[in-house]
């Protein structure tokens, strides 16, 4: 099956004028103050919405409507207040032609847009454009004068570290966001296509792909699945990627993430769908397999020999974060004999002291260490990591004089923190953070046994698993020879210069 059929459950809207769509619907009044009154009444306690009423030529009402805080003042004088005000010399005969001589003589064009009911006026005066309404007509036009200081500059990317390549990032601007893909791949294949979701946010979203390289189906299904999406706000791009993703219940992430535009590029050609999302700087891109989640775009910008190296340093770590702390407490716990004589005295030194099994004194550090991780997340950075560093050195020594765990403990647990940072991919390593106890603790109850039993779970799980159609583990099950050369290896570019099968959906497969 090309796709499974699930999206959550979504609570029915029930406010007024907003989950109606056609609350707001119905054409524009020629009545100016019948207009004006129907603008109060809608934002009707709205403070901030400036509504300023002129004489055009001395002779014809109109009003001008906008969120002063959200246009730029200057460009609003200077590019339409100005010209309707000083200039004489339009020549009309109704009112219509009247705006149409405003919209091509007067007004920048590039700047302006007719608008013809009250929804599209009020999609545009929250989107922080200034509308002119005249006395007489049903139509209006909107003059793009947003404040461009709204949004900051572009800066290194704060998630995704840069050593090789491009150093800026996504930002809050989806505009920008664009414009930034743009500049990477400029070809007229590069489609967007943008759509609304939010009833009272109205955020902004833009589907990118390449066309006749991203196959139809990924295309045809990410729309299917926004279009069902029936929410109050959508105020990140995690309000989106929980909607839409495949198995909701697994750990595994989906969807990747990213706030690199020539991450984003990379993925759109070789024929990922990506979506960016006004008022964060990170976008979704669609399908991904296990192990984009331990691939960096540095992979493609270094040697190829060291690229491979890194990629199997970080195969070798992650197994090693998510199996050291199960393995350690199995073998110490079920399975002594396989531990060497002399390591075995060694250990049961250390453990002398100790009052706690080791299942529960492993455990005691990776909660501690968790803390201690989220703890510098979330404080100041300058505070966060002093408190990260002086926390894992102080409370592990004071724990192993104290005699609460030991000195293998500390270092195992230490270790194991380490390797998820080799990870570079965030929810691939929050998943791996997050399997780590439950392997603890069947290794804790069964020994080997438990630990096996839960890899082979987690084995099936890993192989049942799809992003938009695409195997999960993809090109090693089902199993591809042309893959593995972007997958196990970072070929040389000399290689790799044929887009991946295992990009495409199991329906475009049977197809060919």
């Amino acid at each position: 099956m090309f796709y499974k059929k699930w999206l959550p459950r979504q609570r029915e809207l029930k406010l007024e004028g907003l989950g109606d769509e056609n609350a707001v619907e119905g054409e524009l009044l020629s009545s100016l103050s019948d207009n004006e009154q129907w603008i109060q009444e809608t934002f009707a306690n709205c403070t901030d919405l400036m509504i300023r009423k002129l004489q055009l030529f001395d002779s014809i009402p109109c009003i001008i409507v906008f969120f002063q805080e959200l246009i730029d003042m200057k460009q609003l004088d200077e590019e339409l207040l100005s010209p309707l005000l000083k200039n004489k010399s339009v020549t009309y005969g109704t009112v219509p032609q009247l705006i149409e001589s405003i919209e091509l003589e007067l007004v920048p064009v590039a700047k302006t847009k007719r608008i013809h009911n009250r929804n599209e006026m009020i999609q545009h005066i929250l989107g922080g454009e200034a509308v002119l309404l005249l006395e007489g007509s049903k139509q209006g036009i909107s003059v793009n004068v947003k404040e461009n200081q709204l949004h900051r500059g572009l800066k290194e990317p704060e998630t995704e570290a840069v050593i090789r390549g491009p150093r800026v990032g996504f930002i809050e601007n989806i505009y920008t966001n664009m414009a930034l893909i743009r500049q990477q791949i400029r070809t007229p294949q590069l489609k967007v296509e943008r759509m609304t979701i939010g009833a009272i946010t109205q955020t902004e979203l833009a589907i990118l792909y390449v066309e006749n390289i991203s196959p139809p189906e990924v295309i045809t299904e990410m729309k299917r699945r926004l279009s069902r999406i029936k929410l109050d706000s959508v105020l990140e791009s995690g309000y989106i990627e929980e909607m839409i993703r495949d198995a909701p219940y697994s750990p595994f992430p989906v969807l990747q993430m990213s706030e690199r535009p020539d991450t984003v590029a990379a993925c759109l050609i070789e024929g990922k769908v990506a979506l960016l999302i006004n008022g964060t700087p990170m976008s979704l891109i669609a399908p991904v397999t296990f192990w984009h989640g331990f691939q960096s775009a540095e992979d493609f910008y270094t040697s190829y020999i060291f690229s491979t190296f890194l990629r199997w340093l970080r195969y070798f770590f992650a197994f090693l974060s998510l199996t050291l702390p199960s393995l350690f407490i199995a073998v110490m716990t079920y399975h002594q004999e396989m531990i060497p004589t002399s390591l075995t005295l060694s250990l049961a030194a250390a453990r002398e002291t100790v009052p706690f099994p080791t299942f529960v004194e492993t455990l005691l550090m990776e909660i501690t260490f968790e803390a201690i991780r989220e703890a510098g997340i979330r404080l100041p950075r300058p505070v966060g990591q002093t408190i990260s560093i002086v926390g894992v050195l102080v409370i592990g020594q004071a724990a192993v004089q104290a005699g609460i765990v030991s000195n293998p403990i500390v270092m195992i647990v230490s270790l194991t923190g380490i390797a998820s940072f080799l990870i570079p991919n965030t929810n691939m390593s929050q998943a791996i953070r997050i399997l780590r106890f439950p392997l603890m603790l069947f290794a804790g109850i069964f020994g080997l046994y438990g630990f096996m039993a839960v890899m082979l779970a987690l084995l099936i799980h890993l192989v049942n698993l799809r992003s938009f159609g695409v195997p999960y583990m993809a090109p090693l099950a089902p199993f591809s020879a042309a893959g593995i050369w972007d997958i196990l290896v970072r070929a040389p570019w000399w290689v790799l210069h044929k887009r991946q099968h295992h990009i495409h959906t199991e329906q475009e497969m049977e197809k060919k």
